[in-house]
């Protein structure tokens, strides 16, 4: 299966691809846009390039999807958001995002992860039809925390040291989303 372009009114998601090098090292240099991430700050632009074929890797290898979240007035990317796996057998995924923060506030990333939802749930990826999404955000975060609620995404609960990363573990509030629902 081809990459799935998805539009919305204001915003195209796509593939990542090397154009988006600087980007995507602009996106993940940012401290505050990685602050909950269990990454490091990128130092150089081979990280990005890097990333940017893990993501293709994942898809390639029908393990997850991340799409480019591009403003459809001038194409310009300004985050990210997608799959970072699924499960065929039991119908679900994993979802997160992230976005440059002078656009932070302005309901882009709900917009996309409402697209990405309603195409998963209505069986448009190569992964079929998911009845499950799941999203994990540390405690603390509460912009994603609000994003995932706003969406229509349920708590679920706490998994404590269930993350470590940046020398620490983290605590992980569960929420989870139903084609049901």
């Amino acid at each position: 299966m081809s990459f799935p372009i998805l539009a919305t009114p204001r915003l195209t998601l796509d593939a990542l691809t090397n154009r988006d090098t600087l980007s995507i090292f602009e996106l993940f240099s940012s401290p505050c846009v990685i602050e909950y991430y269990n990454l490091e700050a990128f130092e150089t632009p081979v990280q990005a390039s890097n990333i940017i074929a893990l993501f293709k890797s994942r898809f390639d290898d029908g393990l997850g999807i991340r799409w480019a979240i591009r403003l459809k007035e001038t194409g310009q990317l300004v985050g990210t958001c997608g799959f970072n796996s699924w499960n065929v057998k039991m119908k679900s995924a994993v979802i997160g995002y992230d976005l440059m923060p002078e656009y932070w506030g302005k309901g882009i990333t709900s917009e996309a992860v409402e697209k990405i939802v309603e195409a998963a749930f209505s069986g448009q990826l190569s992964c079929g039809r998911i009845h499950r999404i799941q999203a994990d955000t540390v405690i603390g975060n509460i912009a994603s925390e609000s994003l995932l609620l706003k969406v229509g995404f349920h708590e679920e609960g706490v998994r404590r040291d269930s993350g470590y990363w940046k020398g620490q573990f983290h605590d992980l509030k569960c929420f989870g989303l139903l084609a049901s629902n």
